[in-house]
Formats: C-alpha cells, sequence, structure tokens
C-alpha cells in the first residue's frame, strides 16, 4: 500500500481554482498513476501524474496527463465520464464502510457519488454539491469526438472537506484514496492507477487496495 502526505497550502485559501492551478504548476511534488495492472488486455500506458494539497477547507487535486487519443463527449455532471479521457479520486474515511468516487474528463464535467461498491447503495451527487466541487480544465469545457494525437491536458479540481464528510477543524490523521486514469470508450481504453490492485479484471471499485493520505 502506497502513503501519501498531503500538505496544508495557504496560498490555497480563499482563491479560486485558476490560481491554485498556477499554485500547482510551481508547488507541491508529482506523483505518477502508473500501476498497469493490467497488462496483458490493456497494455497502454499513457503519463498520468497528480499533485494534491490542501486548504483550510477543501482538497485540492492538479492532474497532468500526456496520451496519445483524447475524447471528451460528456458535458452533464453524473454523465459516464469514465467513456472519455478520465481521471479519478477515490476517497473513505476511517470511520466509512462506504467510499466516494469522484471521476472528471478531460474538460472537467464530473461524476461524483457515495456508494458501498460499483452498483451497490450508490448515492450520486446532486446539482447542490456538484457545484461547489470547484474545477478548471486546460482544454475548455466544450465536447470534442476523439482526437488521434498526442495530447497534454491538465486538470484542477477542489472539493470542499464538507462534501468528503470531512470537519475542517478536526482533520483525521489519515484517510485512504486511491487515484486512477482510464479511458473506457477511446480506441485506446487504459486502466492505471496509483496504488495497486490484485484482481484478475479492471475493478476500481476496490477499497481494500487505497492507499494512505496523511495530513500535514
Amino acid at each position: 500500500m502506497k502513503t501519501l502526505k498531503v500538505s496544508y497550502a495557504p496560498r490555497l485559501d480563499g482563491t479560486d481554482i485558476r490560481f491554485a492551478a498556477q499554485y500547482f504548476e510551481q508547488h507541491e511534488t508529482y506523483e505518477y498513476v502508473d500501476m498497469l495492472n493490467w497488462p496483458s488486455e490493456y497494455p497502454y500506458k499513457p503519463d498520468c501524474r497528480f499533485k494534491i494539497a490542501r486548504s483550510s477547507d477543501a482538497l485540492y487535486l492538479f492532474f497532468k496527463v500526456v496520451e496519445n487519443n483524447v475524447k471528451a463527449t460528456f458535458t452533464n455532471d453524473n454523465d459516464p465520464v469514465w467513456q472519455d479521457s478520465c481521471v479519478e479520486f477515490f476517497f473513505q474515511r476511517p470511520d466509512q464502510k462506504t467510499y466516494n468516487n469522484f471521476e472528471l474528463n478531460c474538460i472537467g464535467t464530473c461524476l461524483a457519488a457515495e456508494r458501498a461498491g460499483r452498483e451497490e447503495g450508490v448515492e450520486m451527487f446532486g446539482p447542490e454539491k456538484m457545484s461547489r466541487i470547484k474545477r478548471y480544465a486546460t482544454l475548455g469545457d466544450q465536447p470534442f469526438n476523439e482526437i488521434k494525437a498526442g495530447f497534454e491536458w491538465k486538470l484542477t479540481f477542489a472539493i470542499p472537506f464538507d462534501l468528503l464528510g470531512l470537519d475542517k477543524n478536526n482533520l483525521p490523521e489519515r484517510v485512504k484514496a486511491n487515484f486512477y486514469k482510464c479511458a473506457d470508450g477511446t480506441s485506446n481504453p487504459h486502466y492505471l492507477s496509483w496504488s495497486l490492485i490484485s484482481t484478475k479484471q479492471p475493478d476500481f471499485h476496490r477499497p481494500e487496495f487505497f492507499g494512505d493520505l496523511i495530513f500535514a
């Protein structure tokens, strides 16, 4: 299991998401979504890396991706964005039997839910909650069909702690999480993770393989 420290970045307090993107360009350290869990079936391995930090009231993530095929067809929150060029963040509190999944395509369309499993006990986030997940994508917010060319794209998003069920004034020492890169509906599907997944078939909905995030 991997372990990752989440530092407090005072400069993120009260900032907008575009400034947060600029902050991450110059600060924090990259981690890599590079576990090729199912190489025989899905050998393609794009370059996917991320940075993570927190403000006093939210968790911030910055993804940088370089891949050969880019697709962004879904524009409504809670659409099946995993079919597009997509990055994902799954999260579980120490006291939480369920877990949260946040999946965003390369133009920032987001799917978010709390669930007991892939299909069990699913509670999708409603419009009010979704509006509070701030996002900024370097590819803009307009949809496009698959483009087969080398692309670099970046995505920054912020999730308020209360949407994660956390008290910003009393954060736990550690939580469980994993980070993913996928693109199910493209001509080059792939399934990468930060923390290794030991299953026979692709399955991101496995909290037993989450790593640890330690709040600083």
